[in-house]
């Protein structure tokens, strides 16, 4: 049976299980409004100047700057105004010289217009003309065609996680599907004659199963999808039988308990027989956490965690949950 004659560093034993396992990603299309926190699988660029037309960052009246230059509350500037771009919709309206259309935040600054002066630095003479107490600068309170980003710019890489601010931007752009990776299969098996389900009573030297549970709520957190197979006696042909399973319905599997030094350790040997190359290690040169096997079976890596709840907690955060990510073709 494997002893820890395969103690590794954390680093070592990370290193160790990259060279044997080649992550494969596994995209889906799914709607952008429902990617949050999911791993983009395309590169994606934008399909269109944004904004698309010049928008006033301010309530105002766009002008030509050139009117402007010189004004002053002692000597405004006077302007016709010739009409209003209303919100949402396009007016064929055209600013010349000696004139001002009243615009709106956000809204479309009219041909002809090199600024918009803020309508707190402008007096109303009459319904058809203003004074302009302050001058403006070309390009003064416009955002121009594409100043946030232009059609053909990258937006967002592949390994990217989807953020909230991510899914406006890209409804924004009128992305409104992504290709991101599919979630990994991860089968969780718990074993120990010791071990019992969470609502079951129990007895003298017993002990509720709450990894299942708990590895089942980190590895969602990671981002992938856990199958539990329940707990599995300190028995070789059961535990054989339960990981043969998990090992071909899972791209990942891990297991609870089992993985110390004991007569009744059945794990690493039973994990040896999964597949090549098997075992990488048999213990971590970490506390807590030191009893962990890392393996991989022909092509799935397999995790032997500590029984010990904060142990495993510990191990599944150092070595499972980056193997997840990777699965996923996110950073570590």
């Amino acid at each position: 049976m494997p002893e820890f004659f395969t103690v590794r560093t954390p680093p070592e034993a990370w290193r160790l299980f990259r060279q044997h396992f080649t992550p494969q990603v596994r995209a889906v299309r799914v709607p952008t409004v429902d990617a949050l926190d999911r791993v983009l699988a395309e590169p994606l660029t934008s399909p269109q100047d944004l904004p698309e037309f010049p928008r006033s960052t301010v309530d105002g009246y766009a002008v030509n700057a050139a009117d402007t230059y010189g004004a002053s509350p002692g000597l405004p500037a006077f302007l016709d105004v010739i009409g209003e771009m209303p919100m949402g919709r396009a007016v064929d309206l055209r600013v010349g010289v000696g004139q001002a259309v009243l615009v709106h935040t956000g809204g479309m600054v009219p041909s002809g217009a090199s600024g918009v002066v803020m309508v707190e630095n402008t007096q109303q003479v009459d319904a058809a003309s203003i004074e302009v107490l302050r001058p403006v600068a070309e390009g003064e309170n416009v955002i121009q065609v594409g100043e946030d980003i232009r059609q053909g710019d990258p937006i967002l890489a592949p390994g990217h996680t989807l953020r909230p601010q991510d899914i406006g931007g890209l409804l924004a752009l009128g992305i409104t599907s992504v290709a991101v990776a599919e979630a990994p299969r991860v089968g969780i098996v718990s074993t120990g004659d010791e071990v019992v389900p969470p609502g079951q009573p129990v007895q003298p030297g017993q002990v509720r199963d709450i990894n299942s549970y708990t590895l089942a709520a980190l590895t969602r957190r990671a981002g992938g999808a856990p199958t539990l197979y329940g707990i599995v006696p300190d028995q070789r042909p059961a535990l054989m039988a339960t990981l043969t399973q998990a090992h071909a319905e899972n791209d990942l599997v891990v297991l609870s308990a089992g993985s110390s030094v004991s007569y009744r350790d059945l794990s690493a040997e039973v994990i040896a027989e999964l597949g090549q190359p098997g075992v990488l290690a048999h213990g971590l040169s970490v506390r807590p956490g030191k009893p962990t096997i890392i393996a991989v079976c022909d092509g799935v890596p397999v995790f032997g965690l500590p029984g010990n709840p904060v142990s495993a907690m510990v191990i599944f955060d150092l070595v499972v949950a980056p193997a997840i990510r990777s699965l996923l073709g996110a950073p570590r």
